[in-house]
């Protein structure tokens, strides 16, 4: 059975390995990660969340609390999830996002959103709808 809780420091080297797994448009950066990671940590609108299995990191998901006009209020934002792909279809995924949901809705959340270019079908299961379509532009380094 999967347990899914929020991550602690001694975490970190698991969470690592996966989000590199993650990264496709940026190249991982370690000493980035050790930054961001602490700062998540302390961070009070962000929820990041490990699914363990059998005692192995299976996944994780880091989501955001932050607050809008569109909603009258807060939305919860799924930023990022990654499931190890020996462990997918097996729930672990469904897992990760029903304890955000239920974080979200702790904290007053409206609803919950996510930009997503690979698993559409998988959201869609989940009962999401899509709603918008997705832009960005990538800065250059400050």
């Amino acid at each position: 059975m999967v347990e899914i809780r929020e991550c602690t420091a001694g975490d970190a080297a698991a969470v690592a390995e996966l989000a590199a797994q993650l990264a496709q448009s940026f190249a991982f950066a370690p000493e980035r990660f050790r930054e961001s990671y602490a700062a998540l940590l302390d961070d009070r609108g962000a929820c990041l969340l490990l699914a363990v299995d059998d005692g192995e990191a299976a996944g994780y998901l880091l989501g955001f609390r932050h607050l809008t006009f569109y909603a009258n209020g807060p939305v919860g934002w799924v930023e990022e999830v990654l499931v190890r792909p020996s462990r997918r279809s097996g729930g672990v995924g469904r897992a990760l996002m029903d304890e955000f949901e239920r974080w979200a809705a702790r904290r007053g959340c409206a609803l919950v959103a996510l930009a997503t270019r690979r698993a559409a079908g998988f959201y869609a299961a989940l009962g999401y709808e899509e709603s918008a379509s997705y832009f960005r532009k990538v800065l250059p380094p400050q």
